[in-house]
């Protein structure tokens, strides 16, 4: 497939309040253009950034994944966004990305943000994740990730690498140059999906979801603040012949973490 139809959704999220987010979610889903492939939504979109997974955190059978899995079927979409799970008596900040048939393919953070403490109250990931969807090769991050270039190295000549995240403004000049840097250094596109709003912490959030491509270049990017979906086709022929020409990623250093 030569196009990649992604949609990405910079929104509020309601405090803890997963069903509420859930009915949110889907009038924005229902707006989406047809041919989308893949829907992004931002880090922990049921709940917010809390640090109260006894309460919050689901199952891979619950409610959000069951919504999940029947929207995808409806709407021939793929749909990707962060969760709370607990599984095997722990809890995760859990990337489901959730195929048309029904099939996930899951990635558990592995970088917990200890400046809020999330290291303490989830367990974290030890899994790279590479997703393999029409003929496209997608690494999942999440939020924190983006600041350790070694964990999102393009060892596996992955085509796109997707961060969700909930990124406060205070430090969004970081997101706006790591993700840029992302797609430089690893010669793919970087899809980042951040929130907006402010949450119950009063923390300000104000998006600059963005795609770059493989040379750097911002294809794609939200207003300050801006809560909305928007749509970009990525192209397979654009990024193997930019591969191709430079060979960049030829020279890589062999090391493993």
């Amino acid at each position: 497939m030569q196009h990649l139809n992604i949609a990405l959704v910079q929104t509020n999220l309601i405090w803890e309040n997963p069903e509420e987010n859930r009915v949110l979610i889907s009038k924005k889903i229902a707006a989406i253009p047809k041919h989308t492939d893949v829907v992004v939504l931002p880090e922990m979109f049921t709940t917010g950034f809390t640090m109260n997974p006894i309460k919050w955190a689901e199952t891979m059978n619950g409610d959000t994944v069951q919504w999940m899995r029947k929207l995808a079927s409806e709407k021939n979409i793929a749909i990707a966004g962060s969760i709370i799970v607990f599984e095997n008596e722990a809890y995760y900040n859990r990337f489901l990305f959730v195929h048309p048939s029904g099939e996930i393919n899951f990635y558990d953070k592995r970088h917990l943000f200890t400046l809020a403490g999330e290291h303490k109250v989830y367990t974290q990931g030890n899994k790279k994740v590479i997703v393999n969807y029409k003929e496209w090769k997608i690494c999942l991050m999440v939020c924190y990730d983006l600041r350790f270039p070694v964990w999102s190295r393009n060892k596996e000549n992955y085509d796109v690498l997707l961060y969700v995240a909930n990124w406060p403004k205070t430090r969004i000049a970081a997101w706006d140059t790591l993700l840029k840097a992302r797609a430089i250094e690893n010669m793919c596109y970087a899809v980042g999906v951040n929130r907006v709003a402010t949450d119950a912490n009063n923390l300000v959030y104000n998006g600059h979801s963005a795609v770059y491509n493989s040379l750097g270049e911002e294809m794609l990017c939200f207003l300050e603040g801006e809560n909305a979906i928007k749509t970009i086709a990525l192209q397979k022929e654009h990024l193997m012949k930019t591969r191709e020409k430079l060979g960049f990623l030829k020279d890589r250093d062999r090391f493993t973490l």
